[in-house]
């Protein structure tokens, strides 16, 4: 994570309109989102917003404060990047020669990626891990060509066993 970042895991009702109104809130106090995922759970009338955001402490808790004010916010958790297992998934469609094809098929091997899609002239793979690893792989391969690039947000769970995850209120 970068500097100055904040992870928050953020329970809401799952209906139209929440993200429009989560999204306005950050957007109104001119808060930046640097990542955002939002996914149902597995109890279906509820997703969980996974937002990554940049600032100080004080700005973390008017933010979570703002977010508590929202009739479709369950639950708020600030996550400890130490105890919590944060991912992101990269799909890229890289330029290959048959002099490169090789190489940038072994470089997604050392990166744990895997090919998903290829045909003469290209390459799609998908790498999943943390962001500092993505960076790297986006580095090395943008010297073969970046056609075409998909970043998701980041996703982020709590290491260990939560007794309290169900409990929806």
């Amino acid at each position: 994570m970068k500097k100055g970042q904040f992870i928050l895991s953020v329970l809401v009702s799952n209906h139209a309109g929440v993200l429009t109104r989560i999204s306005g809130l950050f957007s109104r106090r001119n808060f930046n989102i640097d990542s955002l995922n939002v996914a149902v759970t597995e109890d279906p009338s509820f997703s969980r917003m996974t937002i990554i955001a940049r600032g100080d402490e004080a700005v973390q808790e008017q933010i979570e404060k703002q977010l508590a004010k929202l009739h479709d916010v369950k639950k708020i958790e600030l996550l400890r990047p130490e105890k919590t297992v944060l991912r992101e998934h990269l799909l890229l469609k890289i330029k290959v020669t048959k002099k490169t094809r090789g190489e940038i098929v072994e470089s997604v091997n050392i990166f744990r990626g895997r090919v998903v899609d290829f045909n003469l002239d290209s390459l799609t793979v998908e790498v999943t891990g943390e962001s500092d690893k993505l960076d790297a792989f986006i580095k090395f391969v943008s010297q073969f060509g970046i056609l075409e690039m998909c970043r998701a947000g980041a996703l982020a769970v709590k290491r260990g066993t939560m007794a309290d995850d169900t409990d929806y209120e």
